[in-house]
């Protein structure tokens, strides 16, 4: 267990320390500067040697069972992920999952286009992306294709981490467990993404693009790029209208006939239909994705 404390100003390292057993199985590291998720990953990961990587966020939850269900799974697997819960404390996890079952999990595999497809939201339809995922990873897969996580990156780190190593062949694995508890507050970090946060990850997504050789995925992964530039315009467009005024936000908005239309339409339905946050507990599978495996 490696513990990466990314410049944090809360306990992490006090709570860390205070669960260490003296075998020298727990690895405290602290690092100097915030450099975000994608470094901390990188971090734990190169001063680790395991052949089997589970990422765990602060505050995050790996329910008991977990790791004895997804590694008794016989099939070849790069990438093996179960689904995820997401509640509002710990004292609601407890209470919203039960045990991970003992026998092996019905699994199936997902490509590159769904998996994007995945990823890009939709209004009205329950939050499903799969770059939420916290998979069990083979080392072996990363270090033979060069693969590590982009640390120009403050938002979909993983997303674009998985959409590469898939574009790559890897064997990705849904199972249909649920051993990750999330818990999701309002105004945490991973809900609040600046204009700049949602560019880089268009940028990234773009590049991940321009390596493609299939049509399809190429396409796919371009419509995800163009969700993301409509919530960097969005974005833009109320920091303009706050810093500078209703008027010249609109008129830059302008300049862009695409994304003035996009982002005028969403504006409209935000004022006649606001989005409702969706209900805790909630998850990113249905049962239904197993039943034809």
């Amino acid at each position: 267990m490696l513990v990466v404390d990314d410049a944090s100003g809360d306990d992490t390292l006090d709570a860390a320390a205070s669960a260490d057993d003296g075998t020298g199985r727990l690895k405290l590291i602290t690092q100097e500067v915030n450099q975000g998720p994608s470094a901390a990953r990188n971090r734990a990961i190169s001063e680790s040697s395991a052949p089997i990587i589970a990422l765990l966020d602060s505050d995050d939850y790996f329910l008991p069972g977990r790791f004895a269900a997804l590694t008794a799974i016989e099939e070849p697997w790069d990438f093996v992920s179960d689904d995820i819960i997401f509640v509002s404390s710990a004292d609601n996890l407890e209470h919203s999952v039960p045990p991970v079952p003992a026998h092996t999990p019905r699994t199936r595999k997902i490509d590159l286009i769904e998996f994007v497809q995945r990823n890009i939201s939709k209004r009205g339809l329950n939050r499903s992306e799969l770059g939420f995922l916290k998979p069990l990873i083979k080392r072996e897969f990363l270090e033979r294709h060069g693969l590590s996580y982009d640390e120009g990156l403050r938002l979909g780190e993983d997303f674009v981490l998985y959409a590469q190593a898939l574009a790559k062949g890897a064997e990705f694995m849904l199972a249909s467990t649920c051993g990750y508890g999330a818990i999701e507050r309002s105004g945490s970090l991973s809900g609040s993404h600046s204009e700049a946060d949602l560019a880089a990850l268009a940028e990234a997504s773009r590049k991940v693009m321009e390596a493609l050789r299939d049509d399809t995925s190429k396409v796919v992964m371009k419509r995800h790029a163009e969700s993301l530039d409509s919530k960097v315009a969005h974005r833009r467009l109320l920091n303009d209208k706050r810093e500078r005024g209703a008027i010249p936000a609109i008129l830059a908005l302008a300049r862009n006939p695409r994304l003035f239309l996009q982002v005028g339409w969403n504006v409209v339905l935000d004022k006649v239909s606001p989005a409702v946050p969706q209900p805790l507990p909630r998850r990113l599978f249905s049962s239904e994705e197993f039943e034809k495996t």
